[in-house]
């Protein structure tokens, strides 16, 4: 209105400005109702500007008067979606908080004072399930069920309340309903993954893989991830069978996963140990050749030694070198350089090798396996204290994850199908492997060598206990023999080994001088 008004001025000034600053403007006669008035034309202007002035103002004046009615139920609903927004706001950071109850309070108000139904039902859904009502959240999720666009968050809520109540057929069977909508989510997919990996139905799995990348729920990298752990895992199946036709499925299955993702070791374990039984060596080397460019792993060098067996040390070595060359600068191509040094038998091999291992070997990165290692590598230089030394830094080492993936008779990757499902699914999420028998903390191929727990005074963390208590030592045992420093003691459990204790010798204590 107001700048109506300033315009309608504005015009009217600009025209009697102009009509003004003609000499010769003319005149104006209004005659209305038998009167008749003469004046200039520039008044003439600002009259009818003035009367057009009036006219705007009295209709907008009108106008806004008959809008007031309006402008009162705006003002209303503006308020009440105030107060809606800040109850729903007060009721979700109560979800949040885990107070049930004020949730429930503040959904119920919400109902009242909320337009917005759709988020009303989603808050009393939550604090019911939050106040620990199952009847409740039951029947709030089942109330989004009859609204379209609230239905698969009523199925989600209602599968999360049937699995926390160990209803896993129920569960299952909303999720199917959700993944089977036209537009399904993520999490419907997950469910019905997980449950399939759960059961052991590695081939249904396969199929839901398939149709959900057609879906385009899931991505091409995930796919070839699930079906390649998911291909290993059916191989493992059948491999232990007593039918030849399926072994040969576990082979194709194997070979099949090992190409898709070499990465995987176990699918190329797997093919490599049933194309070893095939005497198709050569295959079998270059399935593991591949794998151990991917991601290297311990039970890949075991296995590709243990192909050949009618070789000489020598000959060991020399086929071993091939697979380092495929990895040289990972950490397990280092150690298994090592390992082919020790078979060669060769010192300066063996000191090169545990040279390559220092920054390996440090306080922080030290584990059984590693220590074990340098410990055979001291004894093979003729270094016992060096290699009793290892030995005790490795029982207090850490373990590794990947060499617990062999069990104690040697098998690789010799898991149950609960076992599998965790490589499955970890290897499709995260592109990295489970160790379910590490997380157990079970027992698997030694670590550390049998080597005698008893120490010659040359060792250098004696020295060192000589030189920080000035020599005052409590001397070792001494065997009658001292070539018993030197006998291994076989069958010895090193995860309890006996380290001397040095005993230090007590600080004298001294009484205060006294000033005279």
């Amino acid at each position: 209105m107001i700048r109506t008004v300033l315009i309608l001025l504005g015009i009217t000034a600009l025209l009697a400005l102009a009509i003004a600053g003609i000499s010769d403007a003319g005149q104006a006669s209004l005659v209305w109702l038998g009167y008749r008035v003469d004046t200039s034309a520039s008044a003439a202007v600002i009259i009818v500007g003035i009367m057009a002035f009036c006219a705007v103002s009295f209709w907008n004046i009108a106008l806004w008067l008959s809008r007031s009615p309006q402008r009162a139920e705006r003002a209303r609903a503006r308020a009440r979606r105030k107060q809606g927004d800040e109850t729903l706001t007060k009721g979700f950071l109560a979800v949040a908080s885990g107070d049930g109850n004020e949730a429930r309070r503040q959904a119920a108000k919400a109902l009242d004072v909320c337009d917005n139904i759709s988020l009303v039902r989603i808050l009393t859904a939550m604090a019911a399930e939050q106040s620990g009502d199952d009847a409740a959240t039951k029947t709030a999720y089942s109330a989004m069920l009859n609204v379209p666009e609230l239905k698969l968050a009523g199925l989600k809520g209602l599968m999360q309340l049937a699995r926390g109540q160990g209803e896993k057929v129920e569960a299952v069977r909303l999720a199917t309903e959700a993944y089977n909508q036209p537009k399904p989510a993520m999490w419907a997919f997950e469910t019905l993954f997980e449950a399939r990996l759960e059961t052991g139905e590695w081939a249904e799995a396969l199929d839901l893989i398939d149709g959900a990348l057609n879906r385009k729920l899931i991505s091409p990298i995930f796919s070839e991830r699930a079906k390649a752990s998911l291909m290993a895992a059916s191989a493992a199946r059948l491999e232990i069978s007593d039918e030849a036709q399926m072994r040969d499925q576990a082979l194709d299955y194997a070979q099949r996963a090992a190409k898709l993702q070499p990465a995987f070791t176990p699918a190329a374990i797997i093919a490599a140990r049933l194309l070893g039984k095939a005497n198709k060596m050569g295959r079998a080397e270059d399935v593991l050749e591949a794998a151990w460019g991917a991601q290297p792993h311990p039970a890949i060098w075991l296995t590709y030694r243990d192909l050949v067996s009618s070789e000489t040390p020598k000959e060991r070595a020399r086929r071993l070198q091939g697979l380092i060359d495929r990895n040289k600068a990972y950490r397990e191509s280092r150690m298994l350089q090592l390992e082919r040094a020790l078979l060669t038998g060769l010192k300066p091999d063996i000191t090169a090798a545990m040279t390559a291992l220092a920054d390996d070997t440090t306080e922080e990165k030290l584990t059984k396996r590693m220590g074990g290692l340098m410990s055979r590598g001291a004894q093979a230089l003729g270094d016992l204290d060096a290699a009793r030394t290892w030995v005790a830094q490795a029982v207090l080492a850490k373990g590794e994850p990947e060499w617990s993936d062999i069990d104690a008779e040697g098998n690789a990757f010799a898991y149950g199908a609960a076992d599998w499902s965790d490589l499955i699914l970890t290897f499709a999420r995260n592109a990295t492997l489970a160790h379910p028998r590490y997380e157990r903390g079970e027992k698997g191929l030694p670590e550390v060598p049998d080597l005698s727990s008893r120490y010659v005074p040359s060792m250098p963390f004696i020295k060192a206990a000589r030189k920080a208590t000035g020599g005052k030592i409590n001397p070792l045992p001494q065997p009658d023999d001292p070539g018993d420093y030197d006998t291994a003691i076989t069958g010895q459990d090193l995860d309890v080994i006996a380290v001397p204790e040095v005993k230090t010798a007590r600080p004298r204590r001294t009484s205060p001088r006294t000033k005279k």
